[in-house]
């Protein structure tokens, strides 16, 4: 009788119009977070499958490549037909964006958006005295980044479209007072730089994951709440992809608003059902499927 019902709601969530796509139904994601139906008999009870619980969103394979999440490192590249070029700007050239921090040369660019959260949180530094912040680096084009490779070697640099500086969503922050390891600005913003959805890309006890030796500069930003559950279970993106496939969902309170995180494996145009309610955004994660983040 379970089975026929579900199966009727099946059918009229392919009347209103996802015929022609792929459907991750109720009975799927119940029976990928929860185990078979016959051990959820309650869970799975028509009556719980209500639009209250949750919504469905149409979604393409294109859109594993788009996102604050995008794993970039030696085996993921950035994905083409990406074009962050097209959000980056010189700040030189736009000294309105720069506030609270200096800038090493002329050549940094970075996206209005990033330069928005960054500036938030050198302005958060300030409040507690720390003032000397400096952006060495941010947005790299491919050249750029190969000629860096040729000069540094694989030692210090990544070949050109495997560095996440070329993805648009990373900067190198420096001191004018000194080393980032020792420095107040890098001893801050390895305290709190997650509070601001950046996280420390590749710490110092990370490097047999990242590949990366300890860069105290470099920081990425990830976007809440996924830099509170990275820091708050001591992970790096590696690890939090990871752990979002085999969880399949995670979560955590940010400022007093509760988050929840669902990954969904994506090979096809499809229709996913997020048994939440809210407000929600999408990231890929350059590998084989979505993150959908549900503000509740």
């Amino acid at each position: 009788m379970k089975k026929w019902l579900i199966s009727l709601v099946i059918l009229l969530l392919l009347g209103f119009g996802f015929a022609k796509l792929k459907v991750s139904t109720l009975e799927e994601w119940y029976r990928e977070l929860t185990g078979p139906a016959e051990q959820n008999d309650q869970m799975l009870e028509p009556e719980n499958f209500t639009e209250e619980l949750g919504f469905t969103i149409e979604v393409s394979q294109s859109m594993i490549y788009e996102g604050d999440l995008l794993l970039v490192n030696k085996d993921y590249p950035v994905p083409e037909g990406l074009h962050p070029e097209t959000e980056a700007v010189s700040l030189v050239k736009n000294p309105e964006l720069i506030d609270g921090f200096g800038v090493l040369d002329n050549s940094i660019m970075l996206s209005p958006r990033l330069v928005e959260h960054f500036t938030a949180m050198v302005k958060a530094a300030g409040k507690e005295g720390i003032h000397h912040f400096l952006i060495s680096s941010g947005y790299r084009n491919e050249s750029k980044q190969e000629e860096l490779y040729r000069e540094m070697g694989p030692k210090w640099a990544l070949p050109a479209g495997f560095s996440e500086h070329n993805l648009g969503l990373s900067l190198d922050i420096g001191s004018s007072q000194g080393e980032m390891s020792e420095a107040p600005e890098g001893l801050w913003l390895k305290q709190h730089a997650w509070e601001y959805g950046f996280i420390l890309r590749y710490p110092e006890d990370k490097t047999d994951i990242t590949g990366i030796r300890f860069e105290p500069w470099h920081f990425r930003y990830v976007g809440q709440p996924h830099s509170t559950i990275m820091q708050e279970e001591g992970l790096v993106l590696e690890q939090y992809l990871d752990e979002l496939k085999k969880r399949k969902s995670m979560s955590a309170t940010v400022g007093g608003q509760d988050y929840r995180v669902f990954y969904y494996p994506v090979s096809e145009d499809q229709v996913i059902y997020v048994p939440a309610q809210g407000k929600y955004s999408l990231s890929g994660n350059n590998i084989d499927g979505i993150i959908v983040t549900v503000a509740e």
